[in-house]
């Protein structure tokens, strides 16, 4: 697969706003929503739809609803920012959860919870705000596979081309969305220049 970027104006004014250092934690929450939903709408563009028919107040016409149900994935706990607004826009969503803590000194995750329903015959949408080492999106999605899903997407608001390296190497099946490929990693493993800490951010911690 590869890598989508979503380069709508809206998303990209978005994502200036949630750069900016004296965003603070209200604005940066409304702004992560508002642009984890254009993400979600393009990554799912192509979802598959069947015809249905439909009373109108004035005559029966042809319409079509959802083809296919969804399973959304939140990498706790920056991930949960992507979650309501999925949740906004596909009210009859499944959730499952995967818990990953970053080890500061190795920058590897580890998990720590993990609860995921049944996904066969579903499309599961994993969500995580950034992606730097591709570690963390790397497990999450291979504890996903273990349920069955017809299809993965992976959906992050800044990806770094490290993490896009390992992620596809591990899952050349799964697509990226994301709104922006940064320059790369520091010696810390963060982004660059990135938007800082996703989850201090989102809670002024």
């Amino acid at each position: 697969m590869a890598v989508r970027t979503v380069d709508h104006p809206l998303a990209q004014h978005l994502l200036t706003l949630l750069r900016k250092s004296d965003t603070d934690p209200e604005k940066f929450r409304r702004y992560a929503k508002q642009l984890s939903q254009l993400l979600l709408l393009s990554g799912l563009r192509d979802m598959p739809s069947v015809s249905v028919s439909v009373q109108t107040p004035m005559q029966e016409t042809e319409g079509s609803k959802l083809g296919v149900s969804l399973v959304v994935v939140p990498i706790l706990r920056a991930g949960m920012a992507m979650l309501e607004p999925a949740l906004a826009l596909f009210p009859e969503v499944s959730v499952g959860y995967v818990g990953l803590e970053r080890n500061h000194e190795t920058a590897e995750a580890a998990s720590y919870y993990c609860k995921l329903p049944d996904m066969t015959g579903r499309w599961a949408v994993c969500v995580d705000p950034m992606l730097a080492t591709g570690g963390s999106a790397s497990q999450a999605v291979s504890l996903i596979k273990e349920k069955n899903p017809e299809k993965i997407l992976m959906i992050s608001v800044v990806s770094a081309p490290e993490g896009i390296e390992r992620f596809l190497n591990d899952h050349p099946d799964v697509e990226i969305v994301t709104a922006a490929i940064d320059e790369g990693l520091d010696e810390n493993k963060y982004i660059l220049p990135g938007l800082g800490d996703f989850g201090d951010r989102l809670y002024g911690t």
